[in-house]
This record gives structure tokens, C-alpha cells and sequence, in this order.
């Protein structure tokens, strides 16, 4: 029966796995390191999206050193008019040229503008690498995670099948009742259970890791493991919360709000036209050459709406960049106490399920001696279980710490520089 059970939940994963991945797909390939998949990831949308950002600023900025374009007017006087008064005989025509000439300081106020615009988009730039890093790298470590779980749960099941085993020779010696061996089998079937539902988890942590990689097809397993490349890390050194990708996007910020409030105040200037022509006398022998300038008045529109909102722009980006400094030094410091702490929870773990083996041992040895119930060997085992749970979770907890205060210094957890 239990073998009808495991070949019929095995063909129900694999048809899920099926309609998942196209034929062929499920083998693609192995994710390489850590660091060679950065790497590869740097054609992924997300960076791909940043880079266009960036793009975008250096035309804007390219835009902002544009002068005004000159004009070409064609004016046409008197050529329609009372035959008997001679009016055609005044006919004029005027060819001119209007030239905007911008006053105050607009356009280096603008290109400043510009350079500022590109100096956010490349610290933006920055902090959604140093982002996106750290994602991938939690990502890649999920994976490796949920590996570990289907290799936790596979051992559950067997250690589950050899309780099964014990407690059927107990029955049929007459040492157990027949619920003993009920239970035990209901125990494996719930331990076969999770290990389905592990190997799920596992398929899906590696979609995700592909996803993130900008990878056309699935991972189907991982070339190292990062978690046990981070534990032979050495600590880290010194992080300056000052210069991290964040407080750097606050200060490119604030800069250019003040560069934008800028090129408002200068706005306010008037500008002016400068006119120069050539006009067609009829009646006379030759051209005269006609000048002349434009000045706007500024007497409605003096720009003060504008440069209200830039002044309020510029107070918000100054609060802004205050907060991202007292954030930035704030979450060094609890990066750091969490790494600490969750370096004292990984020890605790290990202890605890030394702890663990060795009761779930004697309990077993208990048992099969008919010394010890059933019920105290599956809690020894839920306890064993449990332990080894709590050792994954500690490890993700330390690489996820580990990962925060990488990406304060700039780094990938691997210890590169993300630039």
C-alpha cells in the first residue's frame, strides 16, 4: 500500500512538474557560483531597467545644453489695395530673423540641472544593484535551503520506515498492539508528505532564482554553497554608514532638488528676442535693413508658484537625506548586534540538536529493547526534527544579517564591490 501511495504521489509531482517546464526545460543547466550569476545578471530586466534610467538622464542632460533656435519670419505688406489710390505701389517685403536670447543665467543654470539628474540616475543605479544583489544572493540561498530540506525530509522518511519496520516485528511478536503500528505508519506518511512538499518548494526556489537571473529556462540544482562559503568568510570590516549606497542617493537627491530650484529662480528672468531683417521697398531702388528687440513684460507670471514647489522639493530632499543618514547608522549598528545575535542562535541550534540525536537515540534503543513506548521514540524524533529545522533557519537568519550589512558596505555578500 505504501509503495502504491509513493509511486502514485511521485507521478502527480511529476505531472505538475510537467506543466511547469516545458519538455527538456526541467535539465537546462546548474546555476553557477554566486558570483559568476551576478555577473551573468547584468543583462537581467531589473538591471537592464536601471541602466535605461541612466540613459535616459544623460539625454535630458545632453537636452539641457541646447540654445533656443533662431526663427525666420516672411512679412508681406500692401500688396493687396485700392488700384486708384496707389497703394500696391507701397508694396514691402520683410525678411527676419528672431534669435531668443536667454538672460540670467538659465542655461548653465539648466545644464547644472542636467549633470545632477544623471549624478541621481547613477546612485539610483548604484542602490538597485547593491539591491538586486542582495535579493539574488537570498534567493540563491533560499535555494540552497530548500535543498537541505528535501535532505532533512528525506532522512525523516527513512528513520520513519525503520520505526514502521520496529514496530511491525514488535507487533507480529506480540510485544505491541496492533495502533502501535497504525501510528507509525500514519508517522511515514506524513514524513513522505513533506518531503513533497519539500521538493515543490525546492522547484520553486530555483524558478525564482532563474526569474531574478533574467534566465530563460529553470535552474535544476546549484554549483557551490553559499552559505557554507560565507561561514569561511572572515568577518567584515568597518562599514562607514555615511558612505552607503543609500545616504549617497539622499545627498544626489538633495543636490538636485537644489540645481531644480535653481534653474526655477533664474526662470524668472525675462528673456529676450533679438530681431534683425531685410525689407523690400517697391517704390525704392534697394533693401533696408530693419532691427529691432523684444522684451517681455513680468508683470503676471514672475515664476513664483515654481519656485515655491522647489523650495518645498528641496526642504523634503533635505529631510530626506537627514533621515537616510540617521537610517544608514542606525541599521549598521543593528546589522552588526544581528550577526552577533544570530551567530549565538546558531550555536545554541547545534547544541540543541547534539541534544536531540543523542535522546532520540537512546529512545530508539529503548524501544526496539521494548523498554520505552512508541509515543516517547516519535516525540524523540519530532524533537530531532524540530532541531534540525531550527539549524536552517539559524543559517538563513545569519546569511540574511550578513547580506544586510554587505550591501551597507557596497559589497555582494560575496565580498565583491557592486558598481
Amino acid at each position: 500500500m505504501n509503495g502504491s501511495i509513493r509511486r502514485s504521489r511521485t507521478l502527480a509531482l511529476a505531472g505538475t512538474l510537467a506543466v511547469l517546464y516545458p519538455a527538456g526545460a526541467i535539465w537546462a543547466r546548474t546555476a553557477p557560483p554566486f558570483a559568476q550569476l551576478l555577473r551573468e545578471a547584468r543583462e537581467a530586466p531589473r538591471i537592464t531597467a536601471l541602466d535605461a534610467d541612466v540613459d535616459q538622464a544623460l539625454g535630458k542632460a545632453e537636452q539641457a545644453r541646447a540654445r533656443p533656435n533662431p526663427s525666420i519670419n516672411l512679412y508681406g505688406e500692401n500688396f493687396v489695395g485700392d488700384l486708384r489710390r496707389n497703394a500696391r505701389d507701397q508694396q514691402q517685403t520683410t525678411l527676419q530673423i528672431d534669435q531668443p536670447i536667454e538672460l540670467g543665467g538659465k542655461r548653465a543654470a539648466r545644464i547644472a540641472a542636467g549633470d545632477a539628474g544623471v549624478a541621481v540616475a547613477q546612485a539610483r543605479g548604484i542602490e538597485g544593484r547593491l539591491a538586486f544583489a542582495a535579493e539574488l544572493a537570498r534567493a540563491y540561498a533560499a535555494a540552497e535551503i530548500a535543498d537541505r530540506r528535501i535532505a532533512l525530509a528525506e532522512d525523516e522518511v527513512q528513520e520513519a520506515t525503520d520505526v514502521l519496520k520496529v514496530a511491525r516485528a514488535l507487533v507480529a511478536a506480540g510485544k505491541e498492539a496492533r495502533l502501535r503500528q497504525v501510528q507509525a505508519e500514519a508517522e511515514l506518511h506524513t514524513m513522505e508528505s513533506d518531503l513533497e512538499v519539500a521538493r515543490a518548494q525546492r522547484v520553486g526556489a530555483l524558478a525564482r532564482l532563474a526569474a531574478m537571473a533574467g534566465s530563460p529556462t529553470p535552474y535544476t540544482g546549484l554549483a557551490e554553497s553559499l552559505i557554507d562559503r560565507m561561514n569561511a568568510r572572515p568577518a567584515s570590516g568597518p562599514v562607514d554608514p555615511m558612505q552607503s549606497a543609500a545616504v549617497r542617493l539622499a545627498q544626489a537627491e538633495r543636490e538636485a532638488a537644489a540645481r531644480a530650484l535653481t534653474v526655477q529662480q533664474r526662470s524668472a528672468t525675462p528673456d529676450i528676442t533679438a530681431q534683425l531683417g531685410v525689407r523690400q521697398l517697391r517704390v525704392a531702388n534697394g533693401p533696408a535693413v530693419v532691427a529691432g528687440v523684444t522684451v517681455p513684460l513680468p508683470v503676471f507670471d514672475r515664476n513664483r508658484g515654481n519656485i515655491a514647489a522647489a523650495q518645498a522639493e528641496l526642504q523634503g530632499m533635505e529631510a530626506r537625506a537627514a533621515a537616510a543618514r540617521l537610517e544608514a547608522e542606525a541599521g549598521t549598528r543593528a546589522a552588526r548586534a544581528l550577526i552577533a545575535a544570530t551567530d549565538a542562535r546558531g550555536e545554541a541550534a547545534r547544541r540543541t540538536l547534539s541534544t536531540a540525536e543523542e535522546a532520540y537515540r537512546l529512545a530508539r534503543i529503548a524501544y526496539e529493547a521494548g523498554k520505552a513506548p512508541l509515543i516517547e521514540l516519535l516525540s524523540a524524533r519530532h524533537n530531532l526534527g524540530a532541531a534540525r529545522s531550527v539549524i536552517l533557519d539559524a543559517d538563513m537568519a545569519r546569511f540574511d544579517a550578513r547580506t544586510t550589512l554587505a550591501r551597507l558596505a557596497g559589497l555582494s555578500i560575496a565580498g565583491e564591490p557592486v558598481q
